[in-house]
C-alpha cells in the first residue's frame, strides 16, 4: 500500500476486530482509514490483490516454505505413545478458498453453513503433507475447531473424505463455550487434553488464537489472507 502504519494504529485496529470472522474487505478498509492520509484503496482492487496472490502460486510458495520449516522442527522430536499434534480445521486442514471467492471474500453465514454441510472443502495439500509426515513419525493427531457441535458429523466426514483418515478425535465447540474467545476456547481444550494424559508436541493453525495460550508446543502458523479472528 506504500505507507507504514505505526504500532499504536495496529493496536487500535486489533481492538476493533470483533471476536468472529470478518470480511477481508472490512479489515482492509479499517487498516487504510487508520494508516493512510490519502484516499483508500478501492475494495475491488484489494479483492483482486488477494485473488492474484492465491491464484498466482505465491500463496503456495509461502505455505510450502512454512511446511518445510515445520518438518525440520518436528524431525528432531522424539515422539512417544502419548505425543499429539493439534490441527485446526478451516484454512488449515481444509481449504475454503473457493467459498471465500464465491462471496467476494466476505462472510455469509447461510452460505458458509451450506458449504460445510455439503463437505466441499478439499485438503490444503501442504498441510496434508505435514499430517502424513507426522503420522509416519508416530505422532497422534487431534483436530480442534471453532465449528459448532451441530457440524461435528459433516466436519468429521469431510476430513475423512479428503484423506485425514487416522486421528484420535475431532473437537468442536459446545454451546456453553460460545462465550469464550477463540484463544480461551482452544487453550482450555488443550489443557483438558494434557489433563487426560496427552503430551502436546505442536499446534498447527491459521490464526494466532489457534496457537497461543497454554500447552501449544511447536507453533506452525499457516498464512491466511481471507479473514482474521481476534484472540
Amino acid at each position: 500500500m506504500g505507507r507504514k502504519v505505526g504500532a499504536s494504529a495496529f493496536i487500535f485496529l486489533w481492538k476493533l476486530i470483533m471476536k468472529r470472522k470478518l470480511p477481508l474487505s472490512l479489515i482492509i478498509l479499517i487498516y487504510l482509514i487508520i494508516g493512510c492520509n490519502d484516499k483508500p484503496m478501492n475494495l475491488s482492487t484489494a479483492r483482486k490483490q488477494v485473488k492474484d496472490y492465491y491464484e498466482s502460486g505465491k500463496y503456495d510458495e509461502e505455505l510450502n516454505l512454512i511446511i518445510k520449516k515445520a518438518k525440520e522442527e518436528f524431525e528432531n522430536v522424539d515422539f512417544k505413545e502419548n505425543s499429539v499434534v493439534i490441527f485446526d480445521v478451516d484454512e488449515t486442514a481444509l481449504n475454503n478458498y473457493e467459498l471465500a471467492k464465491s462471496t467476494g471474500f466476505g462472510y455469509v453465514y447461510k452460505i458458509n453453513k451450506e458449504w460445510n454441510a455439503e463437505m466441499k472443502s478439499p485438503a490444503l495439500a501442504p498441510v496434508k503433507e505435514l499430517y502424513d509426515f507426522l503420522q509416519n513419525k508416530g505422532a497422534r493427531i487431534i483436530f480442534l475447531t471453532g465449528r459448532n457441535f451441530p457440524e461435528y458429523e459433516v466436519t468429521y466426514k469431510n476430513l475423512i473424505k479428503v484423506g485425514y483418515t487416522n486421528f484420535d478425535t475431532l473437537i468442536t465447540q459446545r454451546e456453553q463455550e460460545y462465550r469464550l474467545s477463540s484463544q480461551e476456547y482452544k487453550s482450555s481444550k488443550r489443557a483438558e487434553l494434557v489433563k487426560n494424559g496427552y503430551d502436546i508436541i505442536g499446534t498447527i493453525g491459521d490464526q494466532w488464537s489457534d496457537l497461543e495460550g497454554q500447552f501449544h508446543g511447536i507453533q506452525v502458523k499457516i498464512p491466511n489472507y481471507l479473514y482474521l479472528i481476534e484472540n
